[in-house]
């Protein structure tokens, strides 16, 4: 009998966590899984819907961010006004979720930045809870790291880490299967690039968000641009089409708004980088994404490898990525791409440029990514994985209650 899974995912903009989430319903063996969502509406939903499975939407789910990138500090406190107004939004859908599908084995919390609908959840529906962690969390000691140290064996069955970067940064003494996320590669594989081009094309596959590097790239491709290199820049992905509500605005006043698509439009204007770097939708069959790029640029906030990564391994598409101390199962520096620092366009230009000095490099590198993204990032067994750890959650959970019976 297949397994009744609640997912409760948490951001309207369709991104890495929503295409890892739906790519691994997607690998499920047939029959296994009957996927139930929550989501915030947007891009995001409309993806899930073309999986033609029951959704709730809402107008946004209430989040804690715990994550390295966007913890709360000083005025980003502030951010904490637009989550208390999600709350009423993220009660409403768990109710909904509850009086509308019955039946529910067990839920699925998409991040650890939905502490809340987990704890909601968790609540009102009396299940085990599956947490996916798939940024680093914050690591400096205190009153949040040991609140995670108490809330996670509490209300969260078991918790699954996208790599083993995100599990270390996870408090210590917390049980955690790293379940890596895969990619269903599409049916047409051309490897090969379109054309037989002169000039290298180095570029992002993001939306226009600030934490994502987005402005880092840009000053790069200004630094490179004044050096003389002969270079294409792009980012596919493009931009946000979110509606600047009244709550986006004032963020935006404080500094807090992620949304960059103004900012890139104007550096690029302000540099004259217009004629050698453009802005492309997004594209569904990354076979064309990658097809486009010679060399990925992941220069984020969140010291973690992103899942642009692993998917331009397997195009065999080398990636520079903005990362402390990464893992072997993430990227091996300089031999399946280059580590840099992180908010440091002078060290993507100067990656940028190595690869442009060593255009052999670009072959080596990429043919490496591609034995690890194999190794690590195979799709199918990885939601076989995911689906053991149902099993076993559910059938602890079935023991439990014969126990207390």
């Amino acid at each position: 009998m297949a397994l009744k899974i609640l997912y409760i995912h948490h951001c309207g903009t369709q991104g890495g966590s929503s295409r890892s989430l739906r790519e691994m319903i997607q690998a499920f063996p047939e029959n296994t899984v009957q996927p139930h969502i929550i989501s915030p509406k947007g891009t995001a939903a409309n993806y899930f819907k073309e999986l033609n499975v029951p959704i709730i939407e809402t107008i946004g789910i209430s989040q804690f961010d715990m994550t390295q990138a966007g913890y709360y500090r000083k005025l980003r406190w502030l951010i904490l006004l637009r989550e208390i107004c999600y709350i009423p939004f993220t009660v409403i859908a768990i109710l909904k979720a509850k009086k509308r599908w019955k039946n529910i084995d067990i839920i699925h919390v998409n991040d650890i930045q939905s502490l809340f609908p987990l704890f909601l959840a968790k609540k009102i529906f009396g299940l085990p809870v599956v947490l996916h962690v798939r940024c680093p969390v914050i690591t400096k000691k205190g009153r949040r790291v040991n609140f995670l140290k108490r809330f996670i064996p509490k209300y969260a069955s078991r918790v699954l880490a996208i790599d083993k970067t995100v599990k270390y940064t996870l408090p210590k003494g917390i049980n955690i299967d790293v379940v890596h996320n895969g990619l269903i590669l599409p049916k047409s594989r051309e490897t090969q690039k379109e054309t037989k081009k002169k000039r290298l094309t180095f570029g992002m596959v993001s939306n226009l968000l600030a934490y994502k590097g987005v402005l880092d790239f840009v000053e790069a491709a200004k630094i490179c641009q004044e050096k003389g290199l002969e270079i294409d820049f792009t980012i596919i992905g493009g931009r946000s089409n979110q509606k600047r509500g009244i709550i986006e605005r004032t963020l935006k006043v404080f500094g807090f708004r992620q949304y960059a698509d103004e900012e890139v439009d104007n550096l690029l204007k302000e540099y004259n980088l217009l004629e050698n770097f453009k802005i492309e939708g997004f594209v569904q069959n990354l076979a064309l994404a990658y097809n486009k790029i010679d060399v990925l640029c992941f220069p984020s906030h969140i010291n973690a490898v992103g899942r642009p990564v692993f998917e331009a391994g397997f195009f065999s598409v080398p990636s520079i990525v903005a990362i402390d101390n990464p893992l072997n199962d993430a990227i091996i520096n300089m031999e399946t791409g280059i580590c840099i620092s992180q908010k440091s366009p002078p060290d993507l230009a100067e990656a940028i440029t190595y690869f442009y000095t060593n255009p052999s490099e670009i072959t080596r590198m990429g043919e490496n990514a591609h034995k690890l993204a194999n190794e690590y990032y195979d799709i199918h067994k990885n939601a076989l994985d995911a689906l053991e750890i149902y099993r076993s959650v559910l059938e602890q959970h079935d023991m439990k209650k014969e126990i207390e019976k």
